[in-house]
C-alpha cells in the first residue's frame, strides 16, 4: 500500500468532502492500485498565483479501472465532440 498526492480544484474538494463525489478521473500517468491512499490536496487561485489551501482529503482506493483508448478507436471523432459519462449508483 503506498500513498499517492495529487493536485484538486476547490469545487471537486467540496464535493469529496460533502459525500457527493465518490470517485475520481485522472490522466493515467502514474501507478495506483486497489488498497492504496489517495491523498487530494486542495489547490486555489489561478496561474503563478495558484498554490496549496492547506486543506486535503485522504481515501482509501477501493476500485481502479484503466480505460484504453486504443479499444475506443473507431468511436474517438464521436468522444471527442461528446465526452463521455462517468456514472455512480449508491
Amino acid at each position: 500500500m503506498k500513498t499517492i498526492t495529487k493536485k484538486i480544484d476547490t469545487e471537486w474538494f467540496d464535493m469529496i468532502l460533502s459525500g457527493k463525489k465518490k470517485f475520481e478521473l485522472r490522466l493515467a500517468d502514474f501507478v495506483i492500485e486497489d488498497g492504496d491512499i489517495l491523498r487530494l490536496e486542495e489547490w486555489v487561485g489561478e496561474g503563478k498565483d495558484r498554490k496549496p489551501s492547506g486543506r486535503f482529503i485522504e481515501k482509501q482506493v477501493r476500485y481502479v479501472a484503466k480505460i484504453d483508448w486504443k479499444q475506443w478507436k473507431e468511436q474517438q471523432p464521436e468522444l471527442a465532440d461528446k465526452g463521455f459519462f462517468v456514472i455512480q449508483f449508491d
